[in-house]
């Protein structure tokens, strides 16, 4: 059975692209959910995972429309592949279904892995940087030296614009709270990335 999965940011948004387009694709049902993309929470997704079985195919319009983030949507799949349910998307070229969309797909876990031991290596240089540079000058009044050193790496991997609010924040292991104090006290102008801050949808 092929089951259809769509989400929408915001009530005023409508289901009726993707719905459409899932119908045509031939799922024999189709869930919607509103909440943003950023939300942890989705119930609706949730309870379309409980009722899939193996040989169903699970369909959506387009990745960002699943996963709450690349480690989250690369898991969820992960699972599904697990438990013999294929994923389709009908804009993506993601088909698990096909040796060469499970190809694909496996590409992409490598190169977000890739990306990821990355993100790693920038932040540990960023620390490394900052404890050079606290060596050599003051720190923000108020700030610990190893609270100095978080801050700048925080500052390089905001001003790159490659990862949202959160993501630093997840990176760092601070909360986002104390990252755009960490900001504030870099003196760092908060807002006007190319890259969004938060995603919303």
């Amino acid at each position: 059975m092929h089951i259809g999965y769509t989400r929408v940011s915001t009530k005023e948004q409508s289901f009726d692209l993707q719905v459409d387009a899932l119908r045509n694709a031939g799922c024999e049902k189709v869930y919607r959910e509103v909440v943003s993309g950023a939300k942890t929470e989705r119930p609706v997704l949730d309870a379309l995972l409980q009722e899939l079985r193996p040989g169903d195919v699970l369909a959506i319009w387009k990745l960002d429309r699943l996963g709450r983030s690349l480690r989250h949507l690369i898991e969820l799949v992960g699972t599904l592949l697990e438990r013999n349910i294929g994923l389709k998307s009908l804009n993506d070229p993601i088909d698990t279904t096909t040796p060469q969309g499970r190809l694909a797909f496996n590409l992409f876990a490598s190169l977000a892995e890739f990306e990821r031991d990355l993100i790693r290596e920038r932040t540990q240089a960023g620390l490394t940087a900052a404890r050079a540079r606290g060596r050599k000058g003051g720190r923000p009044k108020g700030l610990p030296p190893q609270a100095e050193r978080t801050a700048w790496a925080a500052e390089t991997l905001y001003r790159e614009e490659r990862l949202s609010v959160r993501e630093i924040a997840e990176e760092l292991g601070i909360a986002k709270s104390t990252l755009y104090e960490y900001l504030r006290h870099r003196g760092v102008p908060i807002g006007g990335r190319q890259r969004p801050v938060e995603s919303s949808s």
